[in-house]
């Protein structure tokens, strides 16, 4: 009986002790609020068709005057369908050339841009095969041996292989490892790498995302380019889709004055628009630490759009060389609502990045006027600041208050607030959905009331993003992403 009533009681401590380690979870998951943001640097890796059409240089311009957001581990030339059987590393050269001249100018606006030497080394050649053909024995080139090392650095972070068009060097890399390493090797390699292709512009694509179903992926799949989320950036004239967006923005005129015409040897290296501006920009804004981007959480959302993990469905666009039906599940194509600078809504993929155009489009501006202004003559972006959240629990009936007021902006000039409740991301409009309610939207101080008619059993989330914007010239923005929790 005694061992008896020991056991029974050591089961009850131990019962005790799981729910007890079970609520600290359960508080921990429901902390009040969060404010989320990346402010690590990531390592990126592009792969390049450029010269294929004008937008590769467009991209790499803008690319280049971010390069201190991230590390650069690498500007490797490849082919694609557009550019079947040769490459254009000359042309990577002339621009991070034109880079080279302005870098030390941009120095004096930000600190930690890469030396002129630094980019020249990274510059490398992939093969001049088109898609699988240039994949298996015998297919290494200086490109894909490269990438290979990058990748096996001693370094935690992960690789961002931003693929402006063809995919085949990563294809070959991840081949060549799956030959000479173990399966555990293999899964550890794959697991440093974090892809974002521009659309399928060769054949490796698939074959990859097929054969390593463990790879990480965003991807509009497919070679029908009005359908993908990235033409959101600039593709509505082109493409042939509606939006709220300002299409000024994205077009010639505004660029040669903005960006092209007197402003620097490296804006003078920004060919004129022939289809559609920078369709490859998307695939690396989103490594941009500008406040509201989050890489690693695609369905966050961000200037480089926002997409959701899963298998999409066979259809007839969705094709490269025949049809194909995705293996498994991917990063792929999610629908934002957006209000138009029309008033109108639109509720589509393109419209998760279209609806952040003005922002990065003067933040691109500004830095090309940093290639070539001392410090006291450009705009530089203002710093937002939450007061810490503390204390408060957001239940139906109740409300939360979010105080930006102590947001600074570095030239003095003056701050406007807006306010957007960001639900897409979260999970809260998915269950028995009832209308939050919102006060202040406009002004440095947000309150956000939980109605008393919101009923829910479990914890449920929803994404508020703080946008703070000067008034210099171009306007600049930044912003604070805070995430709510609401308790039943």
């Amino acid at each position: 009986m005694g061992s008896l009533s020991t056991n029974k009681l050591i089961n009850m401590n131990l019962k005790r002790i799981i729910w007890m380690a079970l609520a600290i979870l359960f508080l921990a998951e429901i902390a009040i609020a969060q404010i989320v943001e990346s402010t690590q640097r990531h390592r990126v890796l592009v792969l390049t068709d450029i010269e294929n059409e004008p937008d590769d240089a467009e991209s790499l311009v803008r690319f280049l005057v971010y390069s201190n957001h991230y590390d650069v581990e690498g500007l490797v030339a490849t082919t694609s369908t557009h550019l079947r059987d040769k490459i254009a590393d000359w042309r990577i050269h002339e621009i991070v050339d034109a880079y080279g001249k302005v870098r030390d100018n941009l120095e004096k606006h930000e600190q930690g841009f890469p030396t002129h030497q630094f980019l020249k080394d990274r510059i490398k050649k992939g093969i001049p095969v088109y898609g699988l053909k240039g994949v298996g024995e015998g297919q290494d080139s200086e490109g894909s041996d490269w990438l290979i090392d990058v990748v096996d650095k001693n370094d935690d972070r992960p690789v961002w292989i931003s693929i402006w068009g063809g995919a085949n060097v990563l294809a070959q890399s991840l081949w060549k490892v799956r030959q000479n390493r173990t399966k555990a090797e293999l899964d550890q390699f794959v697991s440093k790498i974090r892809v974002y292709t521009i659309s399928d512009q060769d054949d490796s694509g698939f074959w990859m995302r097929k054969e390593f179903p463990n790879l990480f992926y965003i991807v509009s799949p497919g070679d029908n380019y009005r359908t993908a989320t990235w033409s959101g950036i600039s593709g509505e004239p082109q493409y042939g889709f509606a939006s709220g967006a300002d299409t000024t923005l994205v077009q010639n005129p505004w660029l040669r004055e903005n960006i092209m015409e007197n402003h620097g040897p490296l804006g003078a290296e920004y060919p004129e628009v022939e289809y559609a501006m920078e369709g490859d920009t998307p695939s690396f804004l989103a490594l941009i630490n500008n406040g509201l981007n989050v890489a690693e959480k695609p369905d966050f959302g961000g200037w480089g759009g926002r997409y959701e993990l899963y298998k999409p469905r066979l259809l007839p666009y969705r094709e490269l060389e025949g049809k194909k039906q995705e293996p498994r599940p991917i990063w792929t194509d999610a629908m934002d609502e957006v209000v138009g600078n029309d008033g109108k809504i639109y509720i589509d993929n393109h419209a998760s990045i279209w609806r952040w155009r003005e922002a990065f489009q003067h933040d691109f501006a500004a830095r090309i006027d940093w290639t070539i202004m001392d410090y006291k003559e450009a705009n530089h972006p203002p710093v937002p600041k939450i007061k810490e959240l503390v204390n408060f629990k957001v239940k139906a009936g109740s409300s939360i208050s979010i105080d930006a007021s102590e947001s600074t902006d570095p030239d003095g000039n003056k701050l406007s607030y807006t306010w957007i409740h960001y639900p897409e991301p979260g999970n809260y409009h998915n269950v028995d959905w009832k209308p939050l309610k919102f006060e202040g939207k406009k002004t440095s101080n947000l309150k956000m009331i939980v109605p008393d008619y919101v009923k829910i059993k479990t914890p449920q989330t929803t994404h508020i993003i703080l946008e703070v914007t000067d008034n210099g010239s171009p306007s600049l923005t930044r912003y604070k992403r805070i995430i709510v929790t609401i308790v039943p």
